[in-house]
């Protein structure tokens, strides 16, 4: 709250916020039941400076911490809420896959689209020929698309190389993207996304490269924070991911795994036994698995948007979250499974299909989602101190967010204290 003894001037002051959801608490995240407590301030405002909180408070108590530069802006009573956290996506990449639209409609298994040379292979070969110009052009406007919805954090993997040239220069672009776009990218390899064709017979001599050549390479490059396996059956094995994920730990990876999303093959379990920040997917999971991951502070990352596309079972959310799972929500916008940037339809289909309140659909896309990506110390809730990321809803509360589906919600966006977004429309220095 606003400290009376404060006399810094505030860069901006954000006032006349109907409700300020601002996600404070004493832990880094939330668990059962303290998903539903949002903490909500009434009638609010809130300072920032230097692209950080300064203070917040009620009503227009804040006239110490105007000066002659201060920008006051209006929120009108409306709802305003952290910036929203995609901790899952496969940002860049070539090409799209509308030609598989059909196939997974008359109930083609993606696995067979995978194995007969669609699916990510697909896509590998179409980053493979896109130049990083196409690549960035691509991925900015996917990312200006997501900034509209009122997300300013991102999570992005590379994985559609299978080599090491295509998966740097993925991540290159990435680099370069979150350089010049406001969203701030957190970057994540996962070359053992799938096991190249020539690689099929011989799935040691592709890892042994994965390890051996292009883990250390692009962890010297300084291009990835995180290591993530896509463990699934026809993919990589418990026993070839934890090679891989413990070899990725001992080089300074911070770990993560597509686990137990078509099999129950044991990802959830292995994802704790690591220390795996996030376990992603987990339609298949185990309760054991589960079981252990709450123990261990494994964040189960949960992407509704990809069971909704591809007419499967939606993770059992409510079990996790009542067994003490760290739950986050994300939206895995890729060009096969999730070809989507809409994290407001994710939440909503959090509330209507993994039956979240709202309040726990809030709080997985805010301070759970940041936990995910080890970033809960600077973004995900409003907090003084905390990067100055909000997003004003053109709504009243929390609740009409997931009542009012299909819809980008978002008026206002603010990163950093910079307005990016004002009705509807980004308007950042491009």
């Amino acid at each position: 709250m606003f400290d009376k003894e404060n006399t810094m001037k505030a860069d901006l002051i954000l006032k006349n916020i109907g409700k300020l959801v601002t996600m404070q608490g004493s832990s880094s995240f939330r668990v059962k039941e303290e998903m539903n407590k949002i903490n909500i301030i009434e009638n609010a405002y809130i300072a920032v400076k230097n692209g950080k909180i300064l203070a917040i408070g009620v009503g227009d108590e804040f006239g110490n911490l105007c000066g002659d530069d201060t920008k006051i802006h209006d929120a009108e009573g409306l709802l305003v809420t952290p910036g929203l956290i995609d901790s899952h996506t496969h940002l860049i990449h070539g090409g799209s896959r509308e030609n598989e639209f059909s196939m997974k409609l008359n109930g083609v298994p993606y696995i067979e689209i995978l194995n007969n040379g669609g699916g990510i292979l697909s896509t590998v070969k179409a980053t493979k020929e896109a130049s990083e110009e196409e690549l960035y052009k691509k991925a900015k406007k996917s990312l200006d698309r997501m900034l509209e919805f009122g997300v300013t954090t991102v999570e992005e993997k590379s994985g559609y190389g299978l080599e090491l040239n295509t998966e740097i220069k993925q991540l290159e672009v990435a680099r370069v993207l979150d350089k010049n776009h406001p969203v701030d990218l957190v970057h994540t390899f996962l070359g053992a996304h799938a096991v190249p064709e020539e690689y099929k017979e011989n799935h040691k001599a592709y890892i042994d490269i994965l390890v051996d050549v292009m883990m250390p390479k692009i962890k010297d490059m300084g291009l990835a924070e995180f290591c993530d396996v896509f463990c699934e059956e026809g993919v990589f094995t418990i026993e070839e991911s934890e090679y891989i994920l413990q070899k990725a730990k001992e080089m300074g990876y911070k770990l993560k795994i597509h686990a137990d999303e078509i099999e129950s093959l044991g990802g959830a379990e292995l994802a704790a036994k690591l220390g795996c920040v996030s376990a992603d997917h987990l339609m298949a999971a185990s309760d054991e698995g589960i079981k252990m991951m709450a123990e261990n502070n494994v964040v189960a990352n949960i992407l509704p948007a990809t069971s909704f596309n591809l007419n499967k079972n939606y993770a059992d959310c409510r079990k996790m979250i009542d067994m003490g799972a760290i739950v986050s929500l994300s939206s895995d916008y890729n060009p096969g499974s999730c070809p989507s940037e809409n994290l407001q339809l994710v939440m909503q289909l959090g509330c209507l299909h993994l039956k979240m309140t709202p309040n726990e659909v809030l709080t997985a896309v805010t301070i759970n989602a940041a936990y995910a990506i080890d970033r809960a110390d600077k973004i995900g809730s409003i907090e003084v101190g905390k990067n100055a990321d909000f997003v004003v809803f053109d709504a009243r509360n929390v609740e009409y967010l997931m009542y009012h589906f299909g819809i980008n919600h978002t008026k206002k966006v603010y990163k950093n204290g910079n307005l990016v977004v004002d009705n509807k429309v980004v308007v950042y220095d491009k």
